[in-house]
């Protein structure tokens, strides 16, 4: 029989077991509910970081592959002894038979099996299995644990004052396990920023941080819904991580994952939404002004079969256990992948971010707000970054660039104008004004390397034409040469050339400038 293919955890997840297991001190089950992995799998990391001695000062320090040599990852792990698995299956339907016990199956199954579960270790396991099977039965809440969240079904018409235009705005719902306590506000979408901002206001009117949050699945929460194994969004987790909470995603159509947020959910829309239906509204910030009154009647309603309302049962049991909110406001930041182009630069919406010449051809992560750029490979940052959205521009830290340009990856300035001058005389001309153009040449690499490329898609002789066409129209960019032939305008005749004179510009060397400096 075929063995199983054991499959690697990634230094992603294996970042969160610590920081779940050594920073918030959570125990193995939630730790492995919210990383979707197995109990045994956190425990091992968890064993692992205590036997290295790890705090969360040298976990967040350290880059992966100094992480990985310190937990010894290549270590073969303990083995424990395998005792004969029951069939839980059976032993549960069995136990809805008449008269037949959990101490009659058990054994029953130690007369098959003497070296299996001893009765209490059977007991136990099986209790397990059961709360798997239908957690919903035993759902208690301790204060301050989870918090659960959706959007309502409804949602309210907002009118421009100016134009009569409607638009209809989305509801967000929390609702914090043990006291029902509820918030709720209005937002133009369900967007990631709206979402993200919405988590935000929440911990913000709570006054503290629960220990785990328990979304539907999505799509702007969930990369990718899962039953097993959902993927959080980059910029969730982010926004988890600087609040000190865990995501833990409700599974694909089990609805009772979530039944705090919906019974929340269905409160609101009654006691808020529908209270809000005969009146009109003409701004956002209009629509959540009223709900926040209504929000605060809602949460001092007293409860119908038991003493007090959301309010008091929150300030008396819940609101101590929340976790601290942290000094500053979370800012919403997105991720991306990228790839550091030979002229060691990454783009962003068009502009160009200079990473270290050393991760040339390296994937890495770049975390983005509105006014940074981060760049991390392998879980370090690598270089950061103000934001400028100049499209076509390039921002560059000249520690990123290599000491000598000579050796920078066998390509100079004097390599590319020369494999421009193979093909033509225009062709290098073209090349060597872009790099003649640049504060540095290797920032007009791409543009070059893109112009010499069209060659094999149209040929020599057709991008020279191109370029001599381009010289006539001063059109000195990859775009106007590709616009040239694509519009096939390279195979008419170029109109009668007028006098040039040499292009002169304080930003623009020469040829003679890379021949001199750059072979």
């Amino acid at each position: 029989m075929a063995k199983k293919k054991r499959r690697d955890i990634s230094m992603r997840k294996i970042r969160e077991i610590l920081r779940l297991s050594v920073d918030r001190g959570m125990s193995n089950r939630e730790i492995a509910q919210s990383c979707s992995v197995s109990h045994g799998t956190v425990a091992k990391y968890a064993l692992l970081a205590k036997e290295a001695g790890l705090t969360p000062e040298i976990i967040q320090r350290a880059d992966d592959v100094t992480l990985g040599r310190l937990l010894g990852k290549d270590k073969a792990p303990r083995k424990r002894p395998a005792y004969p698995q029951p069939d839980w299956g059976y032993i549960h339907t069995e136990l809805k038979k008449k008269s037949v016990t959990l101490q009659l199956l058990w054994q029953e199954y130690k007369d098959i099996h003497p070296d299996g579960y001893q009765s209490t270790q059977f007991y136990d396991r099986y209790g397990r299995w059961k709360k798997i099977l239908s957690p919903s039965l035993y759902q208690v809440h301790k204060a301050g644990e989870k918090m659960f969240v959706d959007y309502a079904g409804h949602t309210v018409p907002v009118q421009d004052r100016s134009t009569g235009r409607i638009r209809q705005a989305e509801i967000f719902v929390a609702v914090l396990g043990a006291s029902n306590y509820t918030y709720a506000d209005a937002s133009w979408d369900q967007s990631l920023s709206s979402w993200i901002e919405s988590h935000v206001r929440t911990f913000e009117y709570f006054k503290g941080v629960p220990r785990m949050v328990v979304p539907d699945n999505l799509k702007a929460g969930v990369s990718k819904p899962c039953r097993y194994e959902p993927d959080i969004n980059p910029t969730y987790h982010d926004m988890a991580v600087h609040y000190g909470t865990a995501v833990i995603p409700a599974r694909v159509a089990k609805p009772k994952d979530k039944a705090k947020v919906e019974v929340g959910v269905q409160v609101v829309e009654r006691w808020i939404l529908a209270a809000l239906r005969n009146r009109t509204f003409f701004s956002l910030n209009e629509l959540n002004g009223a709900i926040r009154e209504l929000l605060t009647r809602l949460n001092e309603k007293p409860f119908k079969k038991m003493e007090g309302s959301r309010g008091t049962c929150f300030e008396k049991i819940e609101q101590s256990a929340l976790l601290p909110l942290p000094e500053d406001r979370y800012t919403f930041a997105e991720w991306k992948k990228a790839r550091v182009n030979i002229d060691y630069h990454i783009e962003l919406n068009g502009h160009y971010y200079s990473a270290p010449y050393s991760l040339v051809h390296e994937e890495v992560t770049v975390r983005y707000t509105a006014k940074t750029i981060e760049i991390f490979h392998k879980g370090k940052r690598a270089a950061s970054h103000a934001r400028d959205d100049t499209r076509g521009r390039h921002t560059t830290i000249k520690e990123h660039m290599p000491k000598s340009h000579r050796e920078y990856l066998e390509w100079t300035p004097s390599r590319i104008i020369n494999w421009a001058g193979a093909i033509g005389e225009s062709t290098a001309r073209v090349v060597e004004t872009i790099l003649g153009s640049r504060a540095y040449p290797e920032q007009g690499y791409r543009s070059c390397m893109g112009i010499l490329r069209l060659a094999k898609r149209y040929s020599n002789d057709r991008l020279e034409s191109a370029c001599g066409r381009a010289i006539t129209i001063r059109g000195y960019s990859y775009k106007s040469v590709e616009s040239i032939l694509k519009s096939g305008l390279d195979l008419h005749q170029l109109p009668a050339p007028r006098p040039q004179s040499a292009v002169t510009h304080e930003n623009i060397r020469g040829g003679g400038y890379f021949t001199n400096n750059y072979h």
